[in-house]
């Protein structure tokens, strides 16, 4: 596993669909090493902190496997950043991560904490307001990570995992209990076990299980 880019961007404003919105996805590659504290990356900012952001969204990870993919399917090529992503990373699939595992990247520790999922601002930044609709049915989603520990990342560190989440529920197959699988109250349950799960897929889940009359005790 590896980091091929660090990508950063301050707010801007922005007319998508005849309304002016502010938005921080249009990140760019920096070159050198980027300082990463608990709320996220030095030079980095998000926009709309009721959505984005935060210490369980401080860094968002997409992988170039997808990349080529969407570059198949677009019949485009797209530079680093484009996604919105902060982290584009080798070999860190939605169906080889799992939620809770933890990724040291130069002195920087990381840990993951639940899928994206796209709003109409990935829209703007594609030129398509459908397209976050597609991204979601593609199932190629990137995930957020908190920050165990500060430290710097840069271009071409190794990636290591130095711990497996708990239940090892990839974040392919969680996302796929918020959004497809709703009716599996058991995968909503051991998605409750997982301690690292971020507190707005927790509530989600624990809502799900409430409104169907189970618990979320294992026992």
């Amino acid at each position: 596993m590896r980091l091929i880019s660090v990508n950063v961007s301050l707010a801007r404003e922005i007319v998508h669909e005849g309304r002016r919105i502010r938005t921080g996805i249009f990140k760019t590659p920096v070159a050198g090493r980027v300082t990463v504290r608990r709320l996220g990356l030095e030079g980095d900012q998000q926009a709309d902190l009721r959505v984005h952001g935060g210490p369980f969204m401080a860094v968002y990870a997409y992988d170039i496997e997808s990349y080529r993919w969407w570059e198949e399917q677009l019949v485009d090529s797209f530079p680093p950043g484009h996604f919105g992503e902060n982290l584009t990373v080798e070999g860190m699939t939605d169906d080889l991560v799992h939620v809770g595992d933890v990724f040291a990247i130069g002195d920087t520790v990381l840990q993951v904490t639940q899928p994206r999922l796209p709003c109409f601002k990935l829209g703007a930044r594609m030129g398509d307001p459908g397209f976050p609709k597609r991204f979601l049915a593609a199932g190629r989603l990137g995930f957020y990570l908190r920050v165990l520990h500060d430290g710097t990342v840069g271009a071409g560190d190794a990636i290591v995992r130095t711990e497996l989440g708990e239940g090892r529920m990839t974040v392919h197959r969680i996302a796929r209990l918020r959004k497809k699988d709703t009716h599996d109250l058991e995968g909503a349950r051991q998605a409750l076990d997982i301690e690292s799960l971020s507190p707005t897929w927790r509530e989600e889940f624990e809502e799900r299980l409430a409104d169907a009359g189970v618990s979320s005790d294992a026992g």
